[in-house]
């Protein structure tokens, strides 16, 4: 069997070879960002290269990539770069992964923390439904394995929805402790049929909740996307279900089309709008919200957990 070229669209996603080509419309100026230059960016690539790591900045092509680099903030994706999934909205490769899990990532994984000398590190991965577990303990390992080298560093996690694993092995995970325990919702429940087929909202929105009832104090956040067809009706009733599962952190940013062949842009939402979802979500009661065009789940995410624990202590202080 030939190799696959991740690097050609066609081979990176062959589900999506025989769909029609959707037009990727002209981004508004609200939109675009520079290219990644910089001797941060730099660095930062050399030092994931040297330790043979996977970047969701890279494989989802990040529009955020280049500031976030050039700061040495960058967002680890673990157990390989071939997701089990096909989603019609993402550019991570999918298929059957070629490799079991390397039991040396989570040891190379900290070293890379270390030497970037993070003070919050996110930590995401492929869906890897051809495992057992889905990757729990390899989730929970790594978040160890840095405990040990940074033991100051915050850790946030961005995991899969584990649908097809024991219910039992979201407990490895949320006992290795992360700060912040991440999954997002991606969209509003009508659109999962066309936008997320592998996953079922109720499934991900009670996996939070369940995060939440095996440790209270662990601080819970989930995304969605926008300009995928959604109304705003939908979106606030996410916001409702979310807060129903007590999530503290909420992310809304602008859906890209990362090919012809991906999902639909339905629309650029305005920054304007953005500032009102935000407003409302604060007004549901979240603790901390990011709603921009350029919003995605780790952008500023040390800052914002900073923001977020700022929040509490000021909740706690009220009560």
């Amino acid at each position: 069997m030939a190799t696959r070229d991740l690097k050609i669209p066609s081979q990176r996603h062959p589900e999506k070879a025989k769909r029609p080509d959707n037009a990727q419309p002209r981004k508004p100026a609200w939109i675009r960002v520079k290219a990644p230059v910089g001797e941060g960016y730099k660095e930062t690539h050399k030092i994931m290269r040297e330790h043979k790591l996977t970047t969701v900045c890279e494989e989802a092509g990040c529009p955020n990539v280049g500031e976030c680099w050039n700061q040495g903030h960058a967002t680890m994706m673990i157990m390989g770069e071939v997701c089990t999934r096909a989603c019609t909205f993402c550019n991570i490769a999918t298929g059957k992964p070629p490799e079991d899990l390397d039991v040396f990532e989570p040891g190379r994984v900290a070293d890379a923390v270390k030497k970037l000398g993070l003070n919050h590190v996110v930590i995401t991965s492929v869906d890897r439904d051809d495992i057992e577990d889905g990757g729990a303990e390899h989730f929970a390992q790594t978040i160890r394995a840095i405990r040990r080298q940074s033991p100051a560093t915050t850790i946030e996690i961005l995991t899969p929805d584990f649908i097809r694993c024991d219910p039992k092995v979201l407990e490895v995970v949320v006992e290795a402790r992360p700060d912040v325990f991440n999954h997002n919702l991606e969209t509003v429940p009508g659109l999962y049929p066309e936008v997320r087929p592998g996953a079922r909202y109720f499934h991900s929105l009670r996996l939070l909740q369940r995060v939440k009832e095996m440790d209270p104090t662990m601080f819970t956040k989930s995304g969605i996307m926008v300009g995928l067809g959604e109304d705003r009706q939908s979106v606030m009733q996410v916001m409702e279900d979310m807060r129903a599962a007590d999530i503290d952190f909420l992310t809304i940013g602008q859906y890209l089309q990362p090919t012809p062949k991906h999902h639909r842009v339905d629309r650029f939402v305005t920054p304007e709008e953005f500032a009102a979802y935000e407003k409302a979500a604060f007004g549901k009661g979240f603790l901390m919200v990011s709603a921009t065009p350029l919003t995605r789940s780790s952008y500023h995410a040390g800052d914002d957990f900073a923001k977020l624990r700022e929040a509490r202590l000021a909740k706690m202080s009220k009560a």
